[in-house]
């Protein structure tokens, strides 16, 4: 990328700040270097960038005993997890945090070749997390990473993209005492006609949960999170699975945005929301359980944009 599309992305919400500041300064420490040994000539078009895949990573608490769990912590985690995992009052919702955790370093040592407990992991002002890069550049991949994390119910979900942006979202249908009113209350009009035309029960939870986690998905993968009042944009769903179209909020970027439903485990919903450009790779990796090994992933086909349909 060159410093325009650096600029053009950071406004759109493609790239954090210290993220769009580390390639800024790469590109102009590269340009005062000088082009490299053998480079292109003068004139000539870079050849595209690889974009690597879109990978998810789907994994319950179960993957992990405890035991191991409180052990990878201490050695991955850095100060201000590991202080916030402390402050849980009951044992499954710490639990909950320590095996995302340990998911999220384990996998990002994975896709860019830094050691788990060397990652350092930022947060944006909203909160929203991303890899600080070293100063020479991420290992393994590319310069770019992106990554973001979802758990619920003994459940977690990371999605992994490069030279994108991801938001991912997982649910589950059996929420015990949770109802969903609430929720319902907080879409725009025509999802609330669109879930309340099917009768109380299950299949109006499935509704309810499919618009709302396409809708945590997009807001995360802007980094706006529950600053983006849920009724400013709208999903029109198949009465099955999958996006028709997709109405934004009125600050709604340029760039195209693809969407995936998916449900990895029977009653566990799951969302994607990728914002995109032309290089994006057509397909999607989901891994299984706690990444011990590379085994092979289910290979899932990623939709086109709603507004290309």
């Amino acid at each position: 990328m060159d410093e325009r599309e650096i600029i053009t992305r950071f406004k759109a919400g493609a790239l954090e700040r210290g993220q769009a500041v580390w390639l800024l300064l790469e590109r102009r420490e590269a340009g005062a270097r000088g082009p490299a040994p053998g480079g292109l000539a003068a004139g000539k078009a870079a050849p595209p960038e690889e974009t690597g895949p879109v990978t998810l990573w789907f994994c319950s608490n179960d993957e992990l005993d405890p035991g191991l769990a409180d052990t990878l912590a201490r050695r991955w985690l850095d100060g201000q997890e590991q202080e916030t995992a402390g402050r849980f009052l009951f044992p499954h919702d710490r639990r909950q945090y320590l095996v995302a955790h340990a998911l999220v370093r384990r996998v990002l040592a994975l896709e860019s070749g830094l050691p788990e407990a060397e990652a350092v992991i930022l947060r944006s002002p909203r909160g929203r997390p991303f890899l600080r890069p070293p100063v020479h550049g991420l290992p393994r991949g590319g310069p770019e990473l992106d990554f973001n994390l979802s758990h619920a119910g003994g459940y977690n979900l990371l999605g992994v993209v490069r030279r994108h942006r991801i938001g991912v979202d997982v649910e589950r249908v059996d929420r015990g005492e949770q109802g969903l009113e609430a929720i319902i209350d907080t879409f725009a009009r025509e999802e609330r006609d669109w879930v309340t035309r099917a009768a109380p029960g299950r299949l109006r939870d499935c509704r309810t949960l499919r618009l709302w986690t396409l809708k945590e998905a997009y807001s995360k993968a802007r980094g706006l999170g529950l600053a983006l009042p849920f009724d400013s944009f709208a999903f029109t769903l198949h009465d099955e699975r999958g996006v028709l179209d997709f109405r934004p909020p009125e600050d709604g970027e340029a760039l195209g945005w693809r969407f995936l439903e998916l449900e990895p485990e029977p009653g566990v919903l799951a969302a994607v929301a990728l914002l995109t450009e032309a290089a994006v790779p057509s397909a999607l990796q989901l891994h299984r359980g706690f990444p011990w090994n590379r085994e092979a992933p289910e290979v899932l086909e990623l939709p086109e944009s709603p507004a290309g349909r």
